[in-house]
């Protein structure tokens, strides 16, 4: 029994044992096929989305592909950019500015993230395509699940499990791409010289899409996304989200296009069922606000197409506040949003600025820690160094190496050499600093290795490190 728990009346001790299921298996849901407004806006946020996922490994920029995180060598290279593991802040700050724009997002309108954009939403409505183009509508697949097997039921099924495979590998083949490089990814699949990580990567995604967006659904939305369980902390009186009327709707029934139901006592809506029918995760809007409601709208366009063939008004369901419902009015500007858009504004502005100011070399110094920490020649007190330069351009560039030291002070570099890096190269350069005993006057000293592009002054990185001397 752990997968029930008692319910409150049983908690209460009335003697009666009663009993509800954490998870139950919920029945296939049958999605009508509707048109409108949401519809229409579904195509226009998710389509582009589709089109950067698919196309984006396929585009080179400067002989590179455009984004690709390459593991082995801990380089991400976006764009015209190229990150290292030292840029990990930015990748957190990112996060941090994502999360902030979702609770920005919700606190206006809701799960709209949820109905228009998320991944799970748009794969599940490809798969969805793919039922209705080679089972039909609604009422055609429960029929056809129904019919025992034959040869058009088979070939039914085949044809949309075929799509959803492709589909699958497609997704599974330009997500791998970005890490594995795609256009050596197909060609090493195709020619059966693929790494046996890449092939097994290719087909756990490939699966996992399989899986994900053809039998887990919604699913995925009612038991596994945490953004559904948190999503009420974010919500006030005037979020916009889906709501039902039921001022105006109830009392709900079913009624001839001429009969006059408000001398019966009924409301605009006539229980026709169009706004489960549609609904991806098989929730009745009617009831009150539910966690497992995406804001897809689909269930406004269903029930604004049934108010446009009985001759009512459109807004039975729509996209409202409680305020709104209540008392007619609601908030656009609260300080609640605000707060959230200016923190976001900061933190969007704060990042652009790093990202444009953050240099793409950069040296690190390393102090060798050998059996002496200094050496005394010829008159001279010289430290080890080794000057670890990281070349995240795009271009090749030779750099040199320079140290420089307080006022008063001849600091020099032994021999000093100039290194010519390739695009990404990273290259460790010992160096050895000598300064004259006699102008030392304390045990240690503060300078700065400089290593600055010759052919691009502006790529220059400073680094502050201690040289140690005898102490007098």
């Amino acid at each position: 029994m752990s997968d029930l728990i008692p319910t409150r009346e049983e908690q209460e001790g009335d003697g009666e044992v009663r009993y509800r299921m954490l998870y139950e298996s919920d029945d296939k849901i049958y999605i009508r096929h509707i048109r409108g407004v949401y519809t229409r806006i579904r195509k226009y946020t998710g389509l582009p989305l589709l089109l950067a996922f698919f196309f984006l490994p396929w585009i080179n920029i400067d002989g590179r592909q455009s984004v690709f995180f390459d593991l082995p060598t801990r380089q991400f290279h976006i764009f015209w950019t190229t990150f290292g593991p030292q840029d990990g802040f930015l990748l957190a700050w990112l996060l941090i500015i994502a999360a902030f724009a979702l609770f920005a997002v919700t606190t206006w309108m809701g799960r709209v993230w949820c109905g228009f954009t998320c991944p799970q939403t748009v794969w599940t409505m490809m798969f969805m395509w793919a039922e209705r183009i080679c089972e039909g509508d609604r009422n055609k697949r429960i029929k056809l699940d129904k019919a025992p097997w034959h040869l058009e039921k088979i070939l039914r099924k085949g044809a949309t499990h075929g799509i959803w495979l492709l589909i699958a590998l497609a997704t599974a083949l330009a997500f791998v791409g970005y890490f594995y490089g795609i256009r050596d990814l197909v060609v090493d699949l195709a020619t059966l010289n693929a790494h046996p990580q890449g092939v097994f990567w290719v087909a756990f995604f490939t699966f996992a899409t399989y899986m994900n967006a053809g039998f887990l659904r919604e699913q995925v939305c009612k038991y596994m996304c945490p953004y559904a369980r948190f999503q009420s902390v974010m919500y006030d009186q005037d979020t916009l989200a889906v709501y039902y009327d039921a001022k105006r709707g109830e009392t709900r029934g079913p009624r001839k296009k001429t009969m006059d139901y408000r001398a019966e006592g009924m409301g605009d809506c006539i229980d026709c069922y169009w706004c489960v029918q549609v609904c991806p995760v098989d929730i009745d809007i009617r009831d009150g606000m539910q966690y497992e409601c995406i804001n897809c709208g689909l269930c406004v366009d269903a029930c604004n197409s049934v108010m446009d063939k009985m001759g009512y008004d459109r807004g039975l369901i729509r996209f409202t506040s409680e305020d709104e419902l209540e008392s007619g009015k609601t908030r656009f500007l609260r300080p609640r949003l605000f707060g959230y858009a200016v923190i976001l504004l900061a933190m969007v502005g704060l990042f652009a600025q790093q990202v444009a100011t953050r240099s793409p070399i950069e040296a690190e110094v390393i102090r060798d820690r050998g059996a002496r920490m200094y050496r005394i020649s010829r008159g001279l007190v010289q430290n080890v160094y080794t000057v670890k330069i990281n070349n995240m351009d795009q271009a090749a560039h030779e750099f040199t190496i320079r140290v420089e030291g307080a006022s008063g002070y001849d600091y020099s570099v032994r021999k000093p050499r100039r290194v010519v890096l390739e695009a990404g190269e990273i290259f460790p350069v010992p160096i050895r600093v000598s300064v004259p005993r006699a102008q030392l006057k304390d045990g240690k000293h503060d300078i700065e290795i400089v290593v600055q592009a010759v052919d691009a002054p502006e790529l220059i990185d400073r680094h502050r490190t201690v040289f140690i001397g005898p102490k007098q």
